[in-house]
Order: structure tokens, then C-alpha cells, then sequence
């Protein structure tokens, strides 16, 4: 089976369509890779990247075909529109020029923006291959809860594109079950929509005891509460430090931040400005296979959404790296990814933006006897290997392929 994977994201930067191109050459799949230079999340190109170099290559046996994008910068309106844009119009052209083999699929990777999607449809116009959407993000949902969008007539435009793409797509995958009736009213047929959650990558696996991390030897002894992954606006830090404040006093909670993101400055600022730098500690970014000896050093694992509608309906990746790493968790959230928590069995959760309900749950977690939270975190791998089992997923995902070539193939040879 040849497959082209159309994202705009990918190796170096760190996302699960890595993981996901992986899967598929393990199945026997020969898969190209359309996608841009790297540039994610620091909007500068990577080291040994650029316009006119490297724009081949090669990823666990699948090829890279790399085109030319305008870096996101610090991730303004105006930047990032020219990002978004520059990659459609690359992909677009010179991906129909340099991705020229009989592909019987296309499968488009879709965290943001919806746009990455049109590429694959001019392709899907001129050869008539299926196309299958992976949809991470709702579109015009998030950027009107993020505030990218405020223009009432410029959604209602977004909104006409998201119909003209969804029911150009064969498929279209949700990562979450709540993300079905947004995508009905857009794409109008309900057959067209099947439910594929995100797995945590393979190195995501049970610690028997905590793995030596040099990062952490400065922080003291205690009970760590670990968040791992982006620092931004959607996460709610505001509400993590509102929570860290009002547990001052318990001096041996560590709050232990892993990762990176344009709030990183700002969120730093407040811990600053608030004093709480002897429990608030910034790690930084890490590469994918450190986090799981990170994940053993935690006590609880952390997420947080701010309250959204949209966010409601969201599955943040990360809760599915924590219960594969047999972790308790704490999460601050609404909707899909506070059912999941709960169903597991693998921690507690309470409502997003309230810092008091926050601090009481991690109190709660810091009174757990450890015995009670390891059997969390072993009902939380279980309902993992259960749901969100990588190579069930990834299984499923081929049969699906399989399904669509063999319509295809059906109707070439009735034409």
C-alpha cells in the first residue's frame, strides 16, 4: 500500500504523526511524507533547515519531501496567517510536482490549521485518490476560542471553508467522540465519520521505580506535581499558579513544569511576582524519549484546559502519554478528557479556571496513600491498553485504508 501523508508538522518537531508514519512502515506501508520546514514551536527555522537545503529526506523509511513555508515567528495574527498560507500554496504546487507516485490513499494530519487539508484535495482532484482526515482541532471553533478570530464575517467564511473540505474528504477521523456533532453539521454524512483516538507513542511504558533524570537532582524532596508539554494560552497557567498560591504553605508540593510555549515568559513572570520560585520549577523543553523518565519521578501528573466550549469537547494528547506511563492524574478539566480520567479510574478532576477547586484536588492526591495512587495509575494503563492501545489503533487505521482502495479500485475498473 502507498500512502502520502500530507501535515504540515513533522519530524524534527515533535508530533504524533510521527509516531502515527512509524506505525505504518512497521504494517508494510511505503509512505512520503508531504509537509514544510521545520520551524515549530520556537517559529524559527531548525538548525541545518532552510529554504533551498535539505528538502529530501528520509524518516524510518518513509521519504520527506519538504516545501518551502514562511516561519511562524512569535505566533501573531499576521505571521501566522502568512505560515498557514505560504505552506497551502507550497504543498499545493510543488507537492503535486515532487509527490508524483500512484499513491492509493492520502491521509492528512489536522491540529491546526484546517488548511492542510487543501493541498491534499487539489491532489485527490487531479489523480482521484481517497482522502482521510485526521482531525485534532475544530475549525473555526478554536480560533474563535482563542481569540485569533474576533470578525463574525470572517468565521462565517472560515466556516464555509471547513463544509468545502469536510465534504470533499472520504473519511474523517476524530480524536474525540464529543467532536462528532460539530463535524455532522459541516460535513452533512454521518458515515463519513469514524471515531480514531490518539495513542501515546511505543516509549510510553511503566516505570517499575523512578528513572535518574540529572534535570531534577535540584529539586527538593516532596510530592511533585508534574505538567508535561506546550505553555500556552490554552492551558490555563493562570490557573495552575492561582492553584500554587493558595497551597504556599504546603512547602514540600513541587510543581514541575516540562516543557515550553509562548506563555513560558509570562507564566515565569508570575511565579516570580507571586513568589513561589522555591516550588514552581521550569524544566524546559526535552526530547519525547526523556519524558517517560520524567513521567517516573512524578507523583501526579498534571492537565489543564481553559473554559471553552471547544475545549470541552477536547482530548488533550497528553492524558494518553500519562495513563500509558501508569501515572496518577489531576486534571482541570470540562467535557470528553474529565470522562476519560474518571472511566479510568486513574485520578481526580474538577473544573477548569477554578484555582481553589484545583488546589483542593492536588491537596486530596497529596494525602493519597502512595499504595492507592500506583493502583490509580495500573487502572490507568489498563483502561489505556484497553482504548488507546498504539498498535489496535494503528491496525484499525489500515483496515480502513484497506476498505477505501478497494472502493477505489472497484470503481477504475467500472469506469
Amino acid at each position: 500500500m502507498k500512502l502520502l501523508i500530507v501535515t504540515q508538522y513533522f519530524w524534527p518537531e515533535n508530533f504524533r504523526i510521527n509516531d502515527l508514519v512509524s506505525g505504518l512502515i512497521e504494517r508494510g506501508c511505503a509512505v512520503t511524507v508531504l509537509t514544510g520546514i521545520p520551524n515549530y514551536p520556537e517559529g524559527r527555522f531548525f538548525p541545518g533547515y532552510g529554504f533551498l537545503t535539505r528538502r529530501e529526506e528520509e524518516y524510518q523509511g518513509a521519504r520527506v519531501v519538504r516545501v518551502p513555508l514562511i516561519p511562524r515567528g512569535s505566533g501573531g495574527g499576521t505571521r501566522l496567517a502568512l505560515n498557514y498560507l505560504s505552506f497551502l500554496t507550497s504543498a499545493a504546487i510543488l507537492g503535486s510536482l515532487r509527490c508524483r507516485d500512484s499513491y492509493d490513499a492520502i491521509f492528512v494530519f489536522e491540529p491546526s490549521p484546517v488548511t492542510v487539508a487543501l493541498p491534499a484535495l487539489f491532489m485527490k482532484a487531479l489523480r482521484k485518490i481517497p482522502v482521510l482526515l485526521w482531525v485534532q482541532d475544530l475549525w473555526p471553533e478554536s480560533i474563535r476560542a482563542t481569540g485569533a478570530i474576533t470578525s463574525q464575517r470572517v468565521l462565517d467564511r472560515v466556516a464555509d471553508m471547513v463544509r468545502f473540505i469536510y465534504r470533499r474528504c472520504d473519511r474523517i477521523l476524530i480524536t474525540s467522540r464529543s467532536f462528532r456533532s460539530s463535524i455532522l453539521q459541516y460535513s452533512g454524512t454521518p458515515g463519513q465519520i469514524l471515531y480514531f483516538p490518539q495513542c501515546a507513542e511505543a516509549v510510553f511504558q511503566p516505570a517499575a521505580q523512578p528513572v535518574a533524570v540529572p534535570e531534577l537532582a535540584h529539586i527538593p524532596p516532596g510530592f511533585r506535581v508534574m505538567f508535561a508539554g506546550n505553555i500556552g494560552a490554552a492551558q490555563d497557567f493562570e490557573t495552575i499558579i492561582g492553584a500554587a498560591e493558595r497551597l504556599r504553605r504546603h512547602g514540600d508540593i513541587h510543581w514541575v513544569i516540562v516543557g515550553d510555549g509562548r506563555m513560558r515568559e509570562w507564566a515565569e513572570n508570575q511565579v516570580q511576582s507571586r513568589q513561589l520560585q522555591h516550588t514552581f520549577h521550569f524544566l524546559g523543553k526535552h526530547d519525547l524519549e526523556k519524558m517517560p523518565a520524567f513521567f517516573s519521578n512524578a507523583d501526579a501528573m498534571l492537565v489543564t484546559l481553559k473554559k471553552e466550549p471547544i475545549f470541552a469537547l477536547t482530548v488533550p494528547a497528553k492524558i494518553q502519554s500519562y495513563l500509558a506511563c501508569g501515572r496518577p492524574i489531576i486534571a482541570a478539566l470540562d467535557g470528553e478528557g474529565a470522562t476519560i480520567v474518571a472511566e479510568a479510574d486513574a485520578g481526580f478532576t474538577c473544573p477548569t479556571e477554578d484555582p481553589a477547586a484545583l488546589a483542593e484536588i492536588v491537596l486530596r492526591m497529596y494525602a493519597t496513600a502512595e499504595k492507592e495512587r500506583e493502583r490509580m495509575g495500573i487502572s490507568g494503563r489498563r483502561f489505556y491498553e484497553a482504548n488507546f492501545d498504539r498498535n489496535m489503533l494503528l491496525d484499525r487505521l489500515v483496515t480502513w485504508i484497506d476498505g477505501l482502495t478497494a472502493v477505489k479500485r472497484v470503481s477504475c475498473e467500472t469506469d
